[in-house]
């Protein structure tokens, strides 16, 4: 399925190399094949490749021709000693790179070169909603997720049994991240079970039966690996004193269901609400990091009131399952409102049309994610 992603990397490239990370078979073999045919590609999971690389860097230099202005290597985190080369490259010939990797765990351990700046950097997901647009089914991406090979298999179930064992617990450790595979393995577990709540690394080490610190550890694997974000604590409110403890999200709600062990849900389940603010949170991650503004973050007073996410300091967006928005659902948004800190108050839903009640817009769904995408919600 030949699906246009919404990130854009050519524009980059044309002034300074990139790194581009992303979870395994978010598309970054297809974005290369796609968009960057006419560059030279190394990819450095094919084994002839990698031999000849690893065994002489410079075969790199020897291969460019002068008509190469960019240079695509693919999976570099397999081979991160190729990064000297890529430097003197930058330096000498003026050439750009397109990196690729689903880790920058190997290529911040070791004191290995990351180009002093000389490259950007830019994230990946899974398919967004205006991305695929008429190929769309909400309830079929909040049970599979919208890894692009799992949302358009024929069984995905088995896809998602693959990818979270073979990758997310077999690969994770044979690179080296962890050696524990049984101990990562049920960490992943309560892990997901824990999915956008605030961390508690005590509790979800009893729950795991490992050492606090070693929890604290595996959940950096994750950061690293893409497998999942935290959501910072917005800390700016006045009247009422925020929490400070951060959330935690895993970047696909098909892998949270599958960890979670549980069965495929219907709407109007007790699992959809939650899997439905997983999804809003993909969202808005990915429109920040392909627009590159500002931070996602959430808002939580000590006295009980709390807003789900707060995008850039600007907008306040609670995520509600429901058809039918009461004053009880708005509660929250409310008492941030009245902070008048922000510009934008949205409470996405599951209601046929948008209405507006106290300044406060509830909108739904689609129409919220049209105008995030459309930059309604930037000024």
């Amino acid at each position: 399925m030949d699906i246009k992603r919404c990130i854009n990397l050519r524009a980059t490239l044309n002034k300074k190399s990139l790194f581009l990370f992303g979870p395994r078979q978010t598309g970054k073999s297809w974005l290369i094949n796609r968009y960057f045919k006419d560059c030279r590609i190394y990819d450095l999971l094919d084994s002839e490749t990698y031999l000849l690389l690893n065994q002489n860097p410079k075969r790199l230099e020897q291969e460019i021709q002068p008509e190469d202005k960019i240079v695509v290597i693919d999976e570099i985190q397999k081979l991160p000693s190729l990064l000297d080369e890529v430097h003197r490259l930058i330096e000498q010939r003026g050439l750009h790179f397109l990196l690729t990797g689903s880790s920058a765990r190997k290529l911040r351990r070791g004191g290995v070169n990351l180009l002093g700046g000389r490259a950007r950097s830019r994230h990946l997901h899974p398919f967004i909603f205006n991305e695929l647009n008429n190929h769309f089914n909400l309830l079929k991406a909040l049970n599979y997720g919208l890894i692009p090979s799992i949302y358009f298999s024929d069984a995905p179930q088995e896809d998602l049994k693959a990818y979270a064992g073979d990758y997310l617990k077999e690969e994770i450790a044979t690179e080296g991240l962890t050696r524990n595979v049984p101990a990562f393995s049920r960490f992943l577990q309560v892990a997901a079970l824990c999915n956008g709540l605030l961390i508690n690394y005590a509790s979800i080490s009893s729950d795991a039966q490992v050492p606090s610190s070693t929890v604290q550890e595996y959940f950096q694997i994750l950061r690293d690996t893409l497998i999942g974000f935290d959501v910072p604590a917005w800390k700016k409110s006045i009247k009422r004193k925020p929490v400070g403890t951060s959330k935690f999200y895993f970047f696909d709600g098909g892998v949270v269901r599958f960890l979670q062990n549980r069965s495929p849900f219907e709407e109007k389940s007790p699992e959809f609400g939650d899997a439905f603010e997983t999804y809003i949170a993909h969202e808005l991650k990915s429109f920040i990091d392909y627009s590159l503004s500002g931070e996602l973050c959430y808002w939580r007073s000590r006295s009980g009131f709390e807003v789900d996410f707060i995008v850039n300091d600007m907008l306040a967006v609670e995520v509600k399952a429901k058809q039918n928005i009461t004053p009880k659902d708005m509660r929250g948004i409310k008492a941030l409102q009245e902070e008048h800190k922000l510009s934008h108050y949205v409470i996405v839903s599951l209601e046929q049309r948008p209405r507006i009640v106290n300044n406060i817009h509830i909108l739904p769904w689609k129409d919220f994610l049209f105008q995030l995408w459309d930059g309604k919600f930037n000024k």
